[in-house]
């Protein structure tokens, strides 16, 4: 049985415990002739208790199992290897390993047969199906000794609701822990990769170095590719083209936040906030062909009416364009933190004489702040992480400059283009998208830092 099936098995049983448990708590107080009123606790309450020791234990020896059964199975694979394999490198071992589960996962019952003459792959579809059995076994044997066990705890007097809440409450523990240790891991990850890169390139030269070119040589006496690691020149180009986003998304946004909240009528703000919000849904890829066909041949060609030299790719094409698509997301979060603002704010302003332009600037803006900084928060990582638009409508030349006019690269592009390829995982070409992703990941963390104390600064005024 796959795992899917067995979920499903588990699923039923679970719903199953529920009615056992349930009709067993109501059956319990009529064997004592007493009303239901009796019952410590609802009856559905017996039947939560009783689905739960029916589901949440088997689901622990399924997950674990899942997890480690690929690893165990190519031990015990390897281990069942004749002399000529075991003698392979870790690499070519990897490749046979993977072969086989190739063959395996291709394998039907026309092919097992066949298979016989092949031991290794014979072997690991005997261990597959013996896996299954076991797996299917020990869940549903737990399943059964779990709502066995809530079934002998079922009695009028027992604290159901009580067991309910506890259970529960570790479950919402459960889920609160996972993005706590999926974010764990990811840095931990990233962090022990990065520290690979360092063992091979120094750090004050990835830092302050102001050459990119990770090209690096793959045998010996092989010119021009000793590889420069400065990462200065894509940080710049980061924060160019995120700053002329941000100085587009950010005044349209908040204006147009205004505007909605404030000015426009109830009719048209049903019309233009959704139709506004569209732009938020279209693919980044959209836009960067959008940048690439339109808004940078028309940067271009203003450029060579004023008589200056732009570039075919430019800063400040893709800038423009991952601008327009930040739009709706400081305008959305600000025009929602906006019309949130108490409206006894409002009409005290306009009482004391106050214009409507007086009130939205010198109340409803500054009451407003902390969630005006969230949605700018939000936009400039958005524009800090975003790829296509600037592969499409940038380039990828590492250009340390501050001219927008320039072509420029980013540090997720460098990312994605590091990663790109057949190429040695442990080389200091590829260990270097692990370095860019925590230079990325601490840059974004320290805009979190300040937006937390902005926030609590003005919450504390405002409250």
């Amino acid at each position: 049985m796959n795992s899917t099936t067995l979920i499903l098995v588990l699923i039923g049983l679970t719903g199953f415990g529920f009615v056992v448990g349930r009709r067993r708590a109501l059956a319990a107080v009529r064997a004592r002739g007493v009303h239901r009123r009796e019952l410590h606790s609802l009856p559905v309450h017996y039947g939560y208790l009783a689905a739960a020791w029916a589901g949440l234990p088997a689901l622990i020896p399924l997950v674990l199992w899942t997890a480690l059964e690929s690893p165990v199975l190519d031990r015990l694979l390897v281990a069942h290897f004749p002399e000529a394999y075991r003698e392979m490198s870790s690499e070519q071992l990897g490749l046979v390993l993977n072969r086989l589960h190739l063959e395996a996962e291709n394998a039907g019952k026309a092919q097992r047969g066949a298979s016989a003459k092949n031991e290794p792959l014979a072997y690991l579809l005997w261990l597959r199906e013996a896996s299954r059995w076991l797996k299917t076994g020990l869940v549903v044997v737990v399943a059964l000794a779990g709502l066995g066990w809530a079934g002998s705890r079922i009695t009028p007097a027992y604290r159901a609701r009580n067991a309910v809440e506890r259970v529960v409450r570790w479950v919402l523990l459960a889920a609160s822990s996972v993005a706590i240790l999926t974010t764990v891991g990811i840095v931990l990850s990233v962090l022990f990769e990065s520290l690979h890169f360092f063992s091979k390139v120094p750090l004050s030269d990835f830092l302050f170095g102001l050459q990119w070119s990770p090209q690096i040589a793959i045998r010996a006496g092989q010119v021009g590719a000793e590889g420069a690691f400065g990462v200065v020149p894509l940080f710049v180009g980061t924060l160019l083209i995120a700053f002329i986003a941000l100085a587009l998304a950010v005044p349209v946004g908040l204006m147009t936040a205004i505007y909605l909240a404030e000015y426009a009528s109830p009719g048209f703000r049903a019309v233009a906030k959704p139709v506004l919000e569209i732009l938020a849904g279209i693919p980044t890829v959209v836009y960067g062909f959008f940048a690439a066909l339109t808004v940078a041949p028309a940067v271009r060609a203003a450029g060579e009416v004023l008589g200056l030299a732009v570039s075919s790719e430019s800063a400040l094409a893709a800038g423009l364009v991952m601008g327009i698509m930040i739009v709706p997301f400081v305008s959305s979060l600000s025009e929602d933190v906006i019309s949130a603002v108490p409206r006894g704010l409002r009409e005290a302003s306009l009482g004391m004489g106050a214009t409507r332009s007086e009130t939205v600037r010198q109340v409803l803006l500054p009451a407003a702040l902390p969630g005006i900084v969230a949605g700018v928060l939000l936009a400039a990582s958005r524009a800090i992480g975003e790829t296509m638009i600037v592969v499409m409508a940038a380039g990828l030349t590492a250009k340390l400059t501050l001219n927008p006019l320039d072509a420029v690269t980013t540090i997720t592009v460098q990312i994605v283009t590091l990663l790109t390829g057949d190429q040695a995982f442990d080389s200091a070409k590829t260990l270097a998208a692990f370095a860019l992703a925590l230079l990325l990941f601490i840059t974004t963390l320290l805009l979190n830092v300040v937006a937390l104390y902005v926030v609590r600064r003005y919450r504390e005024q405002y409250d």
